[in-house]
């Protein structure tokens, strides 16, 4: 008898620690946050897979300063959660001076260390309406090419002297200037600085810090960080994996990602590509999928290239997820665009290509298990260009200033779009 009573108790206290275990698992997985398991991501609990878009311009909108439209920016996230655009990626701010062509204004950091605190309070803000819709925001905190600043405007800073601008010197001589930046210690250090100043914020319309929202999904190093030369690849992964972990020491809660276009950032390098997306604090895979910039397509036959720039795009989509299946990472697609047919740029004006060219995107992405995501770009909204090139005083639409206005935007006129979009989203 007592033999049997021992065995009973022991076999309780076996079942509440299996109990308790079970209880701390179930707590952890339905964290608000965003979190990865395995190869994937979980949300409250559930598996989280997302059809989103690029709304580069949010913290600029959500501002009451130049630029600034609350009005607009509630009209627009209603829009896209109507839609079902729940994750959107977002630029936290541009860097340097004013007046510069083809540069997002007003700017962020207008010198190391000196903020624009409209453009602070416009991300604050943008920050709380997505919380209170439920929405999440991946925010890129550095760019390597010209149109917000970044590498050029740290090098810069770092005394490398002016960057040439692409539209006047040309690409080539762009990127000459800018492969510096990933060996550039004291350009890193200024951009470090910037990190943990952005980071570290409290929203000051929530009270609630910066690291404990969860309307954050994920921090993003960059916009399409690039190397931009053979010689610059190892330093350039190092300073991933630096600046990975710095964020990591500030931040516990959200994911981590790069920003990468995938192989094609990586100077056509898939084993430094594996290797950024490798290092530990990099939570999830990012890869961009550009047919008319990669010359899948060309402007004067834009609509009828479409079999081609599909069949490329799902060669480059499997190439990232052998990728992920052998690092055991979640991929998400977060770029992709393709222009209006005959290159046009107003809105309403035909998409066929297009829309054939997302309707095959979202079914790649859906028959991928490792691709838990997308974003296409970019979200234009209720925008109506007025001039083919970006000039102060006009709408935001999801084309930076360096690029044609209307080109890979999507208005909310565009209804044959729209409805591929919600057809995946449900």
């Amino acid at each position: 008898m007592k033999k049997t009573k021992l065995t009973f108790f022991l076999m309780m206290i076996a079942a509440l620690a299996i109990a308790g275990c079970k209880a701390k698992e179930v707590a952890k997985n339905t964290s608000p946050f965003v979190q990865r398991e395995g190869a994937g991501f979980v949300l409250n609990g559930e598996e989280y897979r997302y059809v989103g878009t690029n709304f580069w311009y949010g913290a600029i909108l959500g501002s009451e300063g130049q630029g600034g439209d609350r009005q607009r920016l509630g009209r627009e996230l209603d829009k896209l959660h109507e839609l079902g655009l729940d994750n959107l990626r977002i630029l936290v701010g541009s860097d340097g001076p004013r007046g510069v062509k083809t540069k997002v204004e007003p700017t962020l950091q207008e010198a190391p260390g000196v903020y624009n605190d409209t453009i602070l309070a416009g991300l604050d803000y943008l920050l709380k309406e997505m919380g209170e819709r439920g929405m999440k925001a991946v925010l890129y905190l550095n760019n390597s090419w010209e149109w917000s600043g970044g590498y050029g405007y740290y090098l810069e800073q770092a005394g490398c002297g002016p960057t040439p601008m692409p539209n006047e010197a040309g690409y080539q001589a762009f990127m000459q200037h800018v492969e510096q930046f990933a060996a550039n210690e004291k350009a890193h250090e200024l951009f470090y600085q910037y990190v943990r100043d952005i980071i570290s914020r409290t929203n000051r319309y929530t009270n609630v810090a910066y690291i404990d929202d969860p309307a954050i999904m994920s921090w993003q190093i960059g916009n399409e960080p690039r190397a931009f030369s053979q010689k610059a690849k190892e330093p350039f992964a190092q300073w991933l994996s630096h600046t990975s972990a710095l964020i990591r020491s500030i931040d516990p809660n959200h994911l981590i990602s790069i920003g990468s276009e995938g192989v094609w950032g990586c100077e056509v390098d898939t084993a430094l590509y594996e290797r950024i997306c490798s290092d530990t604090n990099i939570d999830y895979m990012n890869a961009h999928v550009w047919p008319y910039n990669w010359n899948w397509t060309k402007k004067d036959s834009v609509a009828d290239n479409v079999d081609r720039a599909c069949a490329n795009t799902a060669e480059y989509v499997k190439m990232h997820t052998a990728i992920a299946q052998r690092i055991q990472k979640p991929l998400v697609i977060e770029e992709f665009g393709y222009p209006r047919d005959g290159f046009g740029f107003a809105p309403g004006s035909p998409t066929t290509g297009r829309d054939r060219y997302y309707d095959f995107v979202f079914s790649l992405i859906k028959s991928e298990p490792t691709v838990y995501g997308c974003n296409f770009w970019g979200w234009g909204g209720e925008a109506r260009p007025q001039h083919e090139q970006w000039q102060l005083g006009d709408a935001y639409t999801g084309d930076p200033a360096q690029e044609q206005q209307g080109l890979n935007s999507v208005f909310d006129c565009d209804s044959s779009t729209l409805e591929i979009i919600k057809k995946y989203n449900q």
